[in-house]
């Protein structure tokens, strides 16, 4: 199962996430987001803990969600797929009514 983590401090590190959802069972992987992509590397303030199973995972939401780690109070939820593998609709934000479609210009001749 994978448990996204939200409003974590920046001070947080992954041993220290990893340790907090160790009580509740398994955790297969621990990351916690930055911004080493546009080069500062700097967290993110959220992240992502993975644990072994789905019941393990309820079990740590369920402890975890609103608890204070680092004196900032945190959101632990499941976190949602990134693929379509569940059968979860994905919509097409592409081909919405708020898009930027071209917008049609009527000129009034005079």
């Amino acid at each position: 199962m994978n448990i996204y983590v939200g409003n974590l401090s920046l001070e947080m590190t992954e041993d220290e996430l990893r340790k907090e959802f160790t009580e509740f069972g398994d955790v297969t992987s621990v990351t916690i987001m930055n911004d080493k992509y546009i080069g500062s590397g700097q967290p993110r303030g959220y992240g992502y803990v993975a644990m072994a199973s789905k019941s393990e995972g309820a079990t740590a939401i369920a402890n975890l969600e609103g608890k204070k780690l680092r004196n900032r109070v945190v959101n632990v939820v499941e976190a949602l797929p990134l693929s379509n593998k569940s059968g979860v609709a994905i919509p097409d934000i592409r081909n919405s009514n708020r898009s930027n479609r071209r917008r049609e210009r009527k000129y009034q001749m005079i």
